[in-house]
C-alpha cells in the first residue's frame, strides 16, 4: 500500500510539473507591442517615394535633398522608364532627404554592394577617382548648355573618365547639374575679387572647391551641409555657396540673403551604380538601363531651366538681393587651376580638350 501512495504522489507531482511548464510559455513570449514601440520609433526613417511601376528587382537608390528636387524627379523617370524597357524586370525606389545616410557614406554602401545605386556630387568621387576633378574646376565651361553638351556628348574621353572608377567598386551611369553655383553672403553684396577677400566661405570639403575659393579671394571652409545654416547665423561663416536651387529649398536666405552672380561652378551631379549589382544584370538589360540614364539627362537640365527663374521670383518674394558680379576678375584669377588641372594626365588633358572642343556651338 505504501508503494502504491509513494507513486501515486511521484505521478501527481509529474503531473504538476508539466502544468507549471505550460504555463510560464507565456512570460518567455516577447514583450507586448506598445512596449516595443519606442525602439522602433527610435530607428532611422527609411521611407522610399512612391513609385508608379514596381519591376520584380527593385533597385534602392539613394538621394540627398527632397523629393521635389528636379534630380529626384528625374530618378522616378528613369524608374519608369527602366520598367518599360526591361518588360517589369526592373525599377527604382527612390529614398530622399539622405535616409540612407549622406552621400559619402551612401557611396562607400554602392562601392562594397550594400546599396544598389545613389546620386552623388562629383566631389564625393573625387577621392577615389581624381582625374574627375576636370569637370568640376571652376570656370571651365562657359555656361550650362556648354556642360550638357560635354555630358551628353558621348565622346571616348568622357568614357575613358567613367571608367576609372569601376576599380572601386562602381559605375557612372549619367551625370546632371542644377545650374550655375554662386556665391550668397551675410553682411552685404560681393562681386569682385577685392570684396570677397578674407570672407569664410563655405564649399564642399575638396581640394578643388577649397583651391577654388582660396584662388577667387576668399577664404574657403569645408563643412557638412547641414551645419551650414547656423554657422552663417552665428557668423562662423560670412556666406556660402550653391545654385539657386539649393539656396531656396534650404531656406538659407533668411541668414544670407544676398545672393551674387558669380557663376563660378558647374558642379556635376553622378548617378552611380555598384559594379557587383550592374554584373548580375544580364547584357540586355544593363544596356536598357544605360539608355535610360542617357536619355533623362536632357529631361533633367530642362527641368532645371525651368525652375530656376522659378526659384529666383520665390527668393525674391523673401527679400534676398540679386546682384551681378564681375566674372572676367574671378575666372583670370582660376585660369592657373584649370591649366593645372587639365594637366595632370592624359585623362584629364583629354577632358579638358573635349570640353574646349564643344564651345560656343
Amino acid at each position: 500500500m505504501k508503494r502504491i501512495v509513494a507513486l501515486a504522489l511521484v505521478l501527481m507531482m509529474v503531473l504538476a510539473l508539466a502544468a507549471c511548464g505550460q504555463s510560464a510559455k507565456p512570460a518567455e513570449a516577447p514583450a507586448p507591442a506598445e512596449e516595443a514601440a519606442p525602439a522602433e520609433e527610435a530607428a532611422p526613417a527609411e521611407e522610399a517615394a512612391p513609385a508608379a511601376k514596381v519591376g520584380q528587382t527593385v533597385l534602392k537608390c539613394a538621394f540627398n535633398q527632397t523629393i521635389t528636387n528636379p534630380e529626384a524627379q528625374t530618378l522616378l523617370k528613369i524608374s519608369d522608364d527602366l520598367y518599360d524597357a526591361t518588360e517589369g524586370r526592373y525599377s527604382l525606389e527612390v529614398y530622399p532627404d539622405a535616409s540612407l545616410g549622406d552621400q559619402a557614406q551612401t557611396l562607400e554602401n554602392v562601392m562594397i554592394g550594400a546599396l544598389d545605386m545613389s546620386l552623388v556630387g562629383n566631389a564625393i568621387i573625387e577621392p577615389y577617382a581624381s582625374d574627375f576633378a576636370i569637370i568640376a574646376t571652376p570656370y571651365v565651361y562657359d555656361d550650362i548648355d556648354h556642360q550638357e553638351r560635354v555630358f551628353e556628348s558621348g565622346d571616348p574621353a568622357l568614357e575613358a573618365l567613367y571608367a576609372t572608377t569601376e576599380e572601386h567598386g562602381f559605375v557612372v551611369l549619367c551625370t546632371y547639374s542644377l545650374g550655375a553655383r554662386n556665391l550668397y553672403t551675410r553682411d552685404g553684396p560681393v562681386t569682385t575679387p577685392e570684396e570677397l577677400k578674407g570672407l569664410k566661405i563655405r564649399v564642399i570639403g575638396s581640394d578643388t572647391c577649397i583651391n577654388m575659393m582660396n584662388n577667387m579671394g576668399g577664404v574657403g571652409q569645408g563643412m557638412p551641409q547641414g551645419d551650414v545654416y547656423s554657422a552663417i547665423q552665428t557668423k562662423v561663416l560670412d556666406g556660402a555657396e550653391n545654385n539657386i536651387i539649393t539656396y531656396v529649398d534650404l531656406v538659407q536666405y533668411e541668414v544670407a540673403p544676398y545672393y551674387n552672380y558669380t557663376g563660378h561652378l558647374l558642379l556635376p551631379d553622378e548617378l552611380v551604380i555598384s559594379k557587383q549589382v550592374l554584373d548580375k544584370m544580364s547584357e540586355e538589360d544593363q544596356a536598357a538601363l544605360r539608355k535610360v540614364c542617357e536619355e533623362s539627362m536632357p529631361f533633367c537640365y530642362d527641368l532645371c531651366e525651368e525652375l530656376r527663374s522659378d526659384y529666383q521670383a520665390k527668393a525674391e518674394e523673401k527679400g534676398v538681393t540679386f546682384s551681378e558680379a564681375d566674372i572676367p576678375a574671378f575666372q583670370a584669377l582660376c585660369q592657373d587651376q584649370i591649366n593645372e588641372v587639365a594637366a595632370r594626365t592624359e585623362i584629364t588633358q583629354g577632358m579638358y580638350d573635349l570640353i574646349v572642343s564643344l564651345r560656343g556651338e
